[in-house]
């Protein structure tokens, strides 16, 4: 499953609405939870501008540890490019087009809580886990 920076920054900020929900669904899904690569940066910087080190600090460990995995292959560019092209009226930007890059060449599931997710889910390309 391929996971959006929404996730990561409501997993590791206990006091978000949805962090249980999100930390339950990821515990009902198999591993790898996958980060692309490009997404990196995104999450790191949330984390830290609005969490404060303490979670980009955690994050960090859990990269380390396995429980994420940073996901990079060069045809994610390409493919990523395509369709922030494609979806450019819902300003998906580069970080989400390459978290749905990644999902097609792993199956497709995607796990946002962005909305416009849904509406390239809902033309067959990805599968959103809710």
């Amino acid at each position: 499953m391929t996971l959006d920076t929404s996730i990561v920054f409501a997993l590791l900020n206990r006091k978000d609405p949805d962090h249980q929900h999100i930390k339950k669904t990821l515990l009902t899904h198999k591993p790898p939870y996958l980060i692309p690569t490009g997404v990196l940066a995104e999450i790191a910087y949330l984390l830290e501008q609005r969490l404060g080190f303490h979670a980009l600090d955690a994050f960090l460990n859990d990269l380390e540890a396995g429980v994420f995995r940073l996901e990079h292959d060069p045809v994610d560019l390409r493919r990523a490019h395509e369709i922030a092209r494609q979806y450019q009226n819902l300003n998906l930007g580069l970080s989400d087009a390459l978290v749905i890059a990644c999902a097609e060449r792993h199956g497709g599931l995607v796990m946002s809580l962005d909305r416009h997710f849904w509406v390239v889910a809902g033309e067959g390309k990805i599968q959103m886990v809710s």
